[in-house]
């Protein structure tokens, strides 16, 4: 089954804890993005928001951090609460090493990927991870259009963990909508993170199910 993960950076933020609840019934996973104002252009949110929402739901924490120098913040966000923490390919010189130090925690590892970085820079650490998260936008912003070339990507990504017989999670975020869910699905997605999909519609729970229901057509 294809995961539908709700992007908490595009919430109403003075009413962050009632939107994530509204939705918590249909979402697989709530998807965080961190950024820090250096890797990206924007500044969103530290662990404190994560801390402070982990008491209230019990759906999976997916935290992205789009940061420089990760490994610094890795022990907090684990702490925080964060079930599954993914680091960016781009920043982590000692990628084998961060992602131990994920693993150390307790927490499931995953490692991001911009639309332009190639797919041999996992082939060193793809055994290790669970989760792959292929960016179909330049990171920074919510809100953007799906960049096309990258649904080769990610039917490329699913093809190599197929063929090495992983359970690693294939993970798409990026301008994903109700319109391109079903084809990036298709093309091997495992989970889809969708921002302004669901908390920009009127109806959030109905906009989370269409999208079950196009990217899992034989449910």
């Amino acid at each position: 089954m294809v995961k539908i993960a709700p992007a908490v950076l595009l919430v109403d933020y003075g009413r962050l804890a009632e939107e994530i609840l509204a939705v918590e019934q249909e979402a697989d996973l709530f998807h965080f993005d961190v950024m820090d104002g250096h890797f990206v252009p924007a500044i969103s949110y530290g662990a404190d928001v994560i801390r402070s929402l982990r008491p209230r739901t019990a759906v999976p924490f997916d935290v992205h951090l789009m940061v420089e120098y990760p490994e610094r913040y890795i022990a907090e966000f684990a702490k925080a609460g964060s079930d599954c923490l993914t680091v960016h390919a781009e920043v982590c010189p000692h990628l084998d090493r961060t992602i131990r130090q994920i693993k150390a925690t307790g927490t499931k590892a995953g490692v991001a990927l911009n639309p332009s970085t190639p797919l041999d820079t996992l082939d060193p650490v793809i055994r290790d991870l669970d989760l792959v998260l292929v960016m179909s936008v330049n990171p920074g912003f919510g809100g953007q259009g799906f960049i096309p070339h990258v649904e080769q990507k990610v039917e490329e990504m699913r093809r190599r963990l197929d063929a090495l017989k992983l359970r690693c999670e294939l993970e798409v975020d990026g301008g994903i909508k109700v319109e391109n869910c079903a084809r990036i699905a298709k093309a091997g997605a495992s989970i889809l993170v969708a921002g302004s999909a669901v908390f920009h519609n009127p109806d959030p729970v109905a906009a989370i199910r269409q999208m079950k229901r196009l990217a899992n057509p034989s449910a």
